[in-house]
């Protein structure tokens, strides 16, 4: 198959607005994982308004919030059960995109250069 990869990106939409994707999934880890937004913000190199507008739009566009916060800051921020549930689906929905893709993203992989990528 070469040293090609396939990478796909999924992407939910509401609207004009991207209410769900891989950043946006790496973000709801990160705030799991950290417990607030500055620090999720921080393990991924994010600013801190650039995570919060993420999340606002998130909480903005799913019924039920994905991201609990807790005014004054030393208290952070947590997931839902919504946003546990939502990227769990969202990992599973990933999955299952590059397993169906499989045969024909190898069948088109095979056609490309072998050896080191340009650069």
């Amino acid at each position: 198959m070469g040293d090609g990869r396939l990478k796909l990106k999924a992407q939910l939409m509401r609207g004009e607005e991207i209410a769900f994707g891989p950043g946006k999934a790496d973000l709801l880890d990160a705030i799991a994982a950290h417990g607030s937004i500055s620090a999720a913000a921080r393990a991924l190199g994010l600013s801190y308004r650039r995570a919060w507008l993420m999340v606002d739009t998130m909480n903005r566009c799913f019924a039920t919030p994905l991201v609990a916060t807790h005014p004054g800051g030393r208290h952070g921020a947590e997931l839902t059960e919504e946003g546990r549930a939502v990227c769990e689906a969202y990992r599973a929905l990933v999955a299952a995109l590059e397993a169906a893709a499989g045969p024909s993203a190898a069948a088109l992989m095979a056609r490309l250069k072998t050896g080191p990528a340009p650069g």
